[in-house]
């Protein structure tokens, strides 16, 4: 059997015994590691994970390319901690829900490796999942491949608004697998997902919104495939919700920050920021396949040419409602990055960094359920006034 068809077969043997142990698992819980906990260690030539389970659990294994990554997924598991690291093949190891159900381990390799062996291991109740990789050529390592089958469910089925009701995504950064920022007990995927559904209620609570989130729980969803949920329930308007925090080198940062798309990036916060996002999608196990072709990009160009100063003026009022609210607002509240989630040429799109968890007093604001709710206000506040003007500026086109 060769080499890639049989990773594709260990993926479709245990996606089979998930279905058979689905009921059983429910009933006990999830497992975690045992106290042999895991680990990528050396075996002479070849890479060996071992992950100690308190339960036998389903599982599959693949890898994905650019850059080489192998990506192991256990239902019903918790990771607790990241495997130790006892190789120099390993780069860096993340962790994190994918999908219900299921978590996910991404280890990204310095070097090109196939899956040689893998196989789960039971005895007294408890398991052990062994995964043995050999070096590769990078040819091989390509043809090891697979593309993802499972992709995120489209939650959204609802038409585009009617009689003037806007319709807003709101985006809550990370999640799962890429938890983001992290600063004492804050993490950034759970304070912004807590003040995403604040959002949410003030925004359906004025009657003129509807409102879709691109997640509603702790799971990752990829930063292309949000912009493509939001696409899906029709929004007009797409907020991307992020609570960072920057590196000392990039300088001092505090405040609510409203960023829009831009490929000439010139300053040091906004370009740590944009590679930060990216290098989170590459961790997470994204599939980064695929490119535009020169006539969807041309297309794109021209939609944009109405979309981007919509954007622009979309985090003119989002500074202003803040301003407004009296609430802390950064010394140079609008700037511009080349975030993958405001790409979508055709709905006008900004991020949001609520604060940044690299600031004391942002963690306080941000750790306070007053401050989040004036901020949730703050916002719906500034989509009001944007909604009207861009009304007005619609009508002006159209005569």
């Amino acid at each position: 059997m060769s080499r890639p068809l049989f990773i594709v077969c260990v993926a479709l043997t245990a996606l089979l015994t998930a279905v058979a142990q689905s009921s059983a698992e429910g009933a006990r819980g999830l497992a975690r590691v045992t106290e042999e906990g895991a680990a990528f260690s050396d075996k002479g030539a070849l890479v060996e994970l071992t992950v100690g389970l308190t339960e036998p659990r389903a599982w599959r294994v693949f890898t994905l390319d650019r850059p080489a990554r192998l990506v192991v997924e256990i239902s019903n598991f918790s990771w607790e901690s990241k495997p130790k690291i006892h190789s120099d093949s390993i780069a860096d190891v993340n962790f994190g829900l994918n999908r219900q159900g299921w978590s996910r381990l991404v280890a990204v390799l310095h070097e090109p490796l196939v899956v040689d062996s893998a196989e789960m291991s039971a005895a007294d109740g408890s398991s052990r999942l062994n995964i043995s990789l050999q070096p590769a050529t990078a040819e091989d390592f390509r043809q090891s491949v697979i593309v993802e089958n499972s992709s995120i469910e489209t939650v959204f089925s609802q038409k585009h608004n009617v009689n003037n009701r806007v319709r807003v995504a709101i985006d809550p950064g990370h999640g799962g697998v890429d938890p983001g920022a992290e600063a004492g007990e804050l993490v950034e995927a759970e304070v912004i997902l807590r003040f995403a559904r604040k959002l949410k209620e003030t925004l359906l609570r004025s009657g003129r919104f509807d409102v879709v989130l691109t997640r509603e729980d702790d799971i990752f969803v990829p930063l292309e495939t949000r912009m493509s949920l939001a696409r899906t329930a029709g929004a007009d308007i797409f907020l991307s919700l992020h609570a960072d925090a920057l590196e000392p080198d990039a300088g001092p940062a505090s405040g609510m920050t409203v960023y829009t798309l831009s490929e000439d990036v010139n300053d040091v916060a906004s370009l740590r920021l944009t590679e930060t996002h990216a290098a989170n999608d590459i961790l997470a196990g994204v599939d980064l396949g695929g490119a535009e072709d020169d006539i969807a990009i041309a297309l794109q160009d021209i939609a944009r040419r109405e979309t981007t100063p919509r954007s622009e003026a979309l985090a003119s009022s989002l500074v202003e409602g803040f301003a407004a609210k009296s609430l802390a607002i950064n010394t140079k509240p609008h700037r511009r990055g080349e975030f993958a989630v405001l790409k979508a040429p055709d709905v006008p799109s900004v991020l949001i960094e609520l604060g940044f968890l690299s600031s004391a007093k942002d963690r306080k604001r941000l750790a306070s359920d007053e401050w989040l709710l004036d901020a949730a206000e703050a916002i719906w506040l500034a989509l009001e006034l944007w909604a009207d003007a861009d009304f007005l500026r619609s009508q002006e086109l159209r005569r």
